[in-house]
């Protein structure tokens, strides 16, 4: 019986994987010349190797055997920051994971004033496909905003505006409710992933952001979680998280057998003509089937 085949991988990925570094650190961590493959630095981060079979050690010591792939979500509070270390001692989203007996990164960065869903993860492929533009993942918010604007100014929103780093794509936003006071909370659903994109786009119609939540990110909402609270994700969340990934429309994520709007249904075989032995089956039975 023949071996089984070699499976590599990009040692910076098999280092991160392990959860000894994030990508980028990992990826420094060879170009420095700290990475050793079978008794041999390498210094590129391309460089593929087999982590069932190749012996690698980082700093002198040898890589553990990466962890199971991990999903989770948040509700982050307000006041944290969207790293895993601040060189200012301040608050960070770390303090949610710190009971997980794994390294897990953010996927993607909420504002410290912003609250919500906050995905954490160790599978770094499926990180990079949610936070790929090409992509178009849906995050919803649920914005307060000053005063309520009117049904032009939420056209310009939904339509897309210029901001200073280049113009926003389309967008949903509706009015949910209106304060005694006469502010309103706005939802708001986007596919990009800007730095402070929601309140920089409610500046643009001079209607400033006062609180911000977001409700979901893909087809992962909070669902029952109270704020500072994390839970893993199921099975089935990951799978449609790598249907959207995989291209799959959201709405129509971790279902079998649909089709993405736009595309055709394939057409039903047309109706073939009865075989004799068919014809023959059908009489003996007193049937009067036509082929039409």
């Amino acid at each position: 019986m023949s071996d089984s085949p070699r499976t590599t991988q990009r040692i910076a990925k098999i280092i991160a994987w392990s959860g000894r570094a994030s990508r980028r650190e990992a990826e420094r961590m060879v170009e420095d010349g700290l990475v050793n493959v079978n008794g041999e630095t390498v210094f590129h981060p391309g460089h593929p190797v087999d982590a069932r079979t190749d012996v690698i050690t980082v700093e002198g010591e040898r890589l553990p055997p990466p962890p199971p792939p991990l999903y989770f979500v948040a509700f982050k509070p307000r006041g944290l920051l969207t790293t895993r270390t601040d060189p200012e001692g301040r608050r960070t989203v770390q303090e949610l994971v710190d009971h997980i007996p794994h390294r897990l990164e953010p996927v993607g960065r909420l504002d410290m004033d912003t609250e919500g869903v906050l995905l954490f993860t160790n599978d770094g492929d499926l990180t990079h496909g949610l936070l790929h533009p090409s992509n178009a993942v849906p995050r919803r918010y649920m914005a307060k905003v000053w005063k309520r604007p009117d049904d032009r100014k939420l056209a310009r929103i939904q339509r897309g505006v210029r901001l200073d780093d280049g113009p926003t794509g389309p967008c949903k936003a509706r009015v949910v409710e209106e304060t005694g006071t006469g502010n309103c909370w706005i939802e708001i659903t986007v596919t990009e992933g800007r730095n402070r994109l929601i309140r920089r786009l409610f500046e643009s119609i001079g209607h400033p952001v006062s609180k911000l939540r977001r409700e979901s990110f893909g087809t992962v909402a909070l669902r029952g979680l109270e704020r500072g609270q994390v839970r893993p994700l199921s099975g089935e969340e990951v799978r449609r998280l790598r249907d959207i990934v995989g291209g799959k429309d959201p709405r129509l994520a971790g279902h079998k057998g649909r089709y993405k709007p736009g595309f055709a249904r394939p057409k039903p075989k047309a109706n073939r003509p009865l075989s004799k032995k068919k014809r023959a089956k059908i009489a003996r039975r007193g049937g009067n089937r036509r082929n039409d």
